[in-house]
């Protein structure tokens, strides 16, 4: 009996929206034609994928690949006009039409108001978060109001990401969060690596706490000794990022048949996605893709045949 989850990958591995300098020469069928070649299923999007839906299923269609996800940068976070919620609903229209019109089930939430995560100046202790308990309550409600905004018009989950720069880094953030949002409106995308790199010695054992929530997952490894330093020196998250706290599962400490048995035994069936922000020059893309697809690939047989 095989483990029904799927295995696809984010671009990150050869191209970095948020450094171009990264793997900006890479044409965006370098990425697809490899990622099909090393076994993925399916892509994220970034920034040179097409940007309206028959246009990206048309590219991807052509390399027998299916859309995983996008990200989406949302601006929940503050609202001091009190009219955040109503213009993230007419602002994300664009978006989640096409994510529909690719049959996409959920959307990487990226909480950017306030983020420093793309400022390359910004030591990450300067993030930002929230004053009070009422702040947290305020934040909660308008998630959850657009989180069903999202699954009654597009029939599309939002899939929280807690990222490293933002309101919810921490393991606290992500138990917080988890305790004021509804479940049935706002579910937790699952990144092993921001939740190392946030202050969780054991990503499994967070996963634990709140596996009931993850309706997207995102596989990325750490190197402990580049993030130690991150954190004493006051690095920005992109400059960790160049110096690589971030690689692929199966090159760093992370426990991942911890984390997967994890998320089977718990029954969670969408995406594992492969998600390394890291420089190609130092870690070549295909190779460092490979390892990733092999690491997991070889865990999710052997667990879907344990669980037969």
């Amino acid at each position: 009996m095989n483990w029904n989850v799927r295995i696809g990958v984010n671009p990150l591995s050869w191209m970095n929206d948020d450094l171009p300098s990264l793997g900006g020469e890479t044409a965006l069928e370098t990425a697809l034609s490899e990622g099909k070649e090393i076994g993925y299923e399916g892509f994220e999007l970034g920034n040179k994928f097409p940007k309206d839906g028959p246009g990206l299923k048309a590219k991807l269609d052509a390399f027998g690949l299916a859309c995983v996800s996008g990200w989406y940068s949302g601006f929940l976070g503050e609202d001091s006009d009190g009219n955040a919620l109503q213009a993230e609903i007419e602002r994300c229209q664009a978006h989640m039409a096409k994510l529909q019109y690719n049959d996409v089930k959920v959307v990487v939430y990226g909480e950017c108001a306030g983020t420093i995560q793309g400022q390359i100046d910004t030591p990450l202790a300067k993030r930002p978060r929230f004053a009070n308990e009422a702040a947290w309550q305020a934040y909660a409600e308008r998630l959850n109001a657009f989180g069903a905004h999202l699954i009654a018009t597009y029939g599309i989950r939002l899939a929280y990401h807690h990222h490293m720069g933002a309101y919810v880094e921490s393991p606290e953030d992500v138990d917080q969060l988890m305790a004021l949002t509804d479940p049935a409106k706002v579910g937790l995308l699952f990144d092993t690596g921001h939740a190392y790199f946030g202050g969780a010695a054991d990503p499994a054992a967070l996963l634990r706490k709140h596996v009931s929530r993850v309706v997207h997952v995102h596989c990325k490894d750490v190197r402990p000794k580049v993030i130690a330093q991150a954190r004493n020196d006051g690095w920005s998250f992109l400059n960790g990022v160049l110096f690589g706290t971030f690689t692929v599962p199966g090159d760093g400490v992370i426990d991942y048949e911890a984390v997967l048995t994890t998320l089977r035994d718990a029954g969670y069936q969408g995406w594992l996605v492969v998600e390394a922000e890291q420089d190609p020059a130092v870690a070549p893309s295909y190779a460092y893709a490979k390892k990733g697809y092999e690491t997991l690939r070889s865990l999710v047989d052997r667990l879907g045949a344990k669980g037969a």
